[in-house]
């Protein structure tokens, strides 16, 4: 284990140094241990030659960063609103709405690499329990690539590992991850694709839980993101995703502290997840978000280049186009609805919930409302009553929907009062 240690302290120490300075280019996870301490120079960190920097002022950057610009050489359409950035394909979407705000060849099949395990954690999340004892097998011990240094017997909590996994992109954690919730991890990758097309993302399929590579496991950058979208609304996932450092009495080292490889936890305002990933055949990739003024983004750019750069740059030009609005105000009116049967002939109906949704400035007809309510009402009513639904839907789905309620009690009236009125009708 004497090796593993030190390849430990190598990727440990890169990532406090790139930590102090934004560069360029990516901190990637190597294919192999061997090929970790072969290329480590190689990818933590060619530094562009330093020109003119962009100071945060100008970007989401956390105070103290900046960024040199680079210069993308991969043709790119001639209305792409940010050529200069490196990836081959990339996307930023909301979250709550799953609307593209930006892409390049979005929907492209690609190798996600490390990028797997987000949906590595999504799955074990919804089907898993965190507090499970999990044990280590030889199969996942014996794991190539990036690691966290599990050995045979291990006995580690379910949720310990797939923080672990996480931040340092254990491929063994990841193994042993799918051989617990599912028995192996052939039946693992089955139930990731299955699930990853229920949630929308009819790209991908699995062969893994770790991302090595294969032919027939693939994603696109926008599958990643509308999975990462769901991730967020369940339990659990932002707190591991966003976790910078924390220490496991289980590690196999003196310091027991793991260090998140996602650099945009902090370079980035809001930063709050979500992978890294590197191989010889994806390239660099990264999923990465923010959440600012309630607004949370999720970009992802695949065989890139400069995949700091790209993301914050498909972040900011995320967040200049989209800010929080009120869709529908609460106690609003609707209609005036006749009223049937009852001592009042009309009454007013309101909408109840205020709805505040991001709103897009490159896509000013994103909403519709669509109001579902009678043509008439029928006593007794009581105030408060539910009468109807207001819809608000955006790209065709529907995101959100307020109540629309009686604004009155009204009462029936008698029969014989009824039957008055229709006496008197024919006079």
């Amino acid at each position: 284990m004497k090796s593993k240690r030190k390849i430990r302290a190598s990727i440990l120490a890169m990532a406090l140094t790139s930590s102090m300075l934004l560069y360029s280019p990516t901190t990637a996870e190597p294919i192999s241990e061997s090929q970790m301490l072969q290329n480590s120079t190689e990818l933590s960190g060619q530094m562009t030659a330093p020109s003119t920097s962009m100071p945060n002022t100008a970007s989401g950057l956390n105070p103290g960063y900046s960024i040199t610009p680079v210069q993308n050489t991969k043709p790119v359409s001639p209305t792409d609103k940010l050529p200069n950035m490196t990836a081959t394909s990339a996307v930023v979407i909301e979250a709550k709405t799953g609307h593209i705000i930006y892409q390049r060849d979005a929907h492209r099949k690609m190798f996600p690499a490390s990028t797997t395990k987000m949906m590595t954690l999504i799955t074990a999340l919804e089907y898993g329990n965190l507090d499970d004892i999990v044990t280590v097998s030889k199969n996942a011990s014996g794991t190539e690539g990036s690691t966290l240094w599990l050995e045979v017997g291990d006995k580690v909590p379910l949720g310990d590992l797939l923080s672990g996994m996480m931040m340092v992109s254990g491929n063994d954690a990841a193994i042993a991850i799918a051989e617990h919730v599912d028995g192996s991890v052939q039946k693992f990758a089955a139930h990731m694709t299955q699930r990853a097309k229920e949630l929308g993302a009819t790209g991908t399929h699995f062969t893994n839980s770790n991302g090595l590579p294969d032919t027939n496991h693939y994603t696109t950058a926008y599958d990643l993101a509308i999975l990462a979208a769901h991730g967020y609304s369940l339990p659990h996932f932002e707190e591991i995703v966003s976790t910078k450092e924390q220490t496991f009495p289980w590690v196999h080292d003196p310091t027991h502290l793991l260090r998140n490889e996602n650099q945009m936890l902090w370079l980035y305002q809001g930063g709050n997840g979500v992978k890294t990933g590197y191989t010889d055949a994806a390239g660099r990739c990264l999923v990465s978000a923010s959440n600012r003024n309630g607004v949370q983004l999720i970009a992802v750019v695949l065989d890139s280049v400069y995949m700091w750069n790209d993301s914050i740059a498909l972040l900011d030009y995320g967040f200049s186009q989209v800010e929080n609005s009120t869709i529908i105000k609460s106690n609003e009116t609707v209609d005036t609805l006749p009223v049937l049967s009852g001592r009042k002939h009309s009454m007013p109906v309101k909408t109840t919930d205020e709805i505040v949704m991001p709103v897009f400035k490159d896509d000013a007809e994103a909403y519709t409302l669509d109001y579902d309510v009678p043509t008439f009402l029928k006593a007794p009513i009581k105030k408060g009553d539910t009468v109807g639904k207001v819809h608000v839907l955006c790209d065709g789905k529907e995101v959100a929907e307020s109540k629309i309620v009686a604004t009155a009690d009204v009462e029936q009236k008698s029969f014989f009062k009824m039957l008055l009125n229709t006496v008197r009708s024919f006079f």
